[in-house]
């Protein structure tokens, strides 16, 4: 069964599943326009295939996902003819698979990071083994918490995301389960009986049930209560100030400090003002507002100079412009949020 992408992901239907599978190990499965396009024309598809009762997502390797095809953006970026067509494609994705009609499942067993996340984590379930390692690291290579983060995000529990989005910090299994980043547990050498049963049955919930054993995997390393007191803030300069307060008594907050200190101001700038925002707005214009933001930020400094700096040189010396939180004014992140015109995101498939 072909939908394109041959190559770079797979499409088949098991008795009951229509399962997914992204075949890029070399690249960590990153994802590219081609993947983008077949699993929409898949999901087209399965919508009104009777035979699938709900779809399984799945990455090949010792990924599920870690992204997106950052070097090929880079150099578009850098010549200045930024890739916005791959966006409009992803985006519309996303929005796409926080309402599609049939359950999805996301088997997540290895690195889900940034455009693997956006795949992942707005179907109804993720399945998280203790091999899974999730995060959201874009501001610090000077872009943005995209594909759905500024709704996924700001809806987790005791400033999670906010904590995610502007330190980059990588997860494992216990912390995304107790927040809700994942809705289920299951050991890696149990993920294949999981699959099958998933083909064999019309009845994703029940199955998930019976298979989850959060209770055996690694518990959450992180103090979800101090990680909420940190970050109540009305500013990420707030933040930086709680956190500079009790560094030396806490591994956390100095932790937390030494990773902000190393990422975009401009960024972890927009990335608040987005988790504000966001979490007033359904994913569908979460996804029209993270739009207008990616233009400006393809359009600009950041992302080029981070790609070369922690992807290209992997020199880890990224000059930010500007350098401090300080300089960074409410005028100039307002600008990533304004409209843009004839150039905004279309319609998404349940709107038109």
């Amino acid at each position: 069964m072909t939908f394109g992408g041959e190559g770079d992901i797979e499409f088949e239907v098991r008795g009951n599943a229509g399962v997914i599978t992204m075949t890029r190990p070399q690249a960590l499965n990153a994802i590219n326009d081609r993947m983008v396009l077949a699993m929409d024309a898949a999901l087209d598809a399965w919508r009104a295939d009777a035979r699938v009762r709900h779809i399984v997502l799945k990455g090949e390797g010792r990924a599920f996902s870690a992204g997106g095809d950052l070097l090929a953006l880079y150099e578009m970026a850098k010549s200045g003819r930024p890739h916005y067509d791959f966006f409009r494609d992803e985006y519309q994705l996303n929005a796409r698979l926080g309402v599609y009609e049939k359950p999805i499942v996301a088997l997540i067993d290895g690195i889900v990071m940034g455009g693997g996340v956006g795949v992942a984590v707005h179907g109804r379930y993720r399945v998280m083994t203790e091999n899974a390692v999730f995060a959201m690291p874009e501001v610090g290579i000077g872009f943005f918490p995209d594909v759905g983060g500024s709704h996924f995000l700001p809806r987790l529990p005791k400033k999670f995301g906010l904590y995610l989005a502007l330190t980059g910090a990588r997860i494992r299994a216990g912390d995304a389960l107790i927040s809700g980043i994942a809705t289920h547990g299951v050991s890696a050498e149990n993920l294949e009986d999981l699959e099958e049963a998933l083909c064999q049955s019309g009845d994703a919930d029940g199955v998930l049930a019976r298979f989850d054993e959060r209770q055996s995997l690694p518990e959450a390393r992180l103090d979800h209560d101090e990680i909420e007191r940190l970050f109540s803030a009305e500013s990420v300069a707030g933040i930086v100030a709680n956190l500079e307060r009790e560094q030396d008594g806490s591994e956390l907050a100095k932790s937390a400090l030494e990773a902000m200190r190393t990422k975009s101001p401009t960024s972890m700038s927009v990335a608040y003002r987005q988790l504000q925002e966001g979490v007033k707005l359904d994913l569908a214009d979460c996804m029209r507002m993270e739009f207008r933001i990616l233009v400006r930020m393809l359009r600009g400094h950041e992302f080029v100079e981070g790609i070369r700096a922690v992807i290209v040189d992997k020199s880890n010396d990224p000059t930010w412009h500007p350098a401090t939180l300080d300089e960074v004014t409410a005028e100039a992140v307002d600008a990533y949020f304004q409209p843009l015109g004839d150039d905004e995101l279309a319609a998404f498939p349940d709107e038109t």
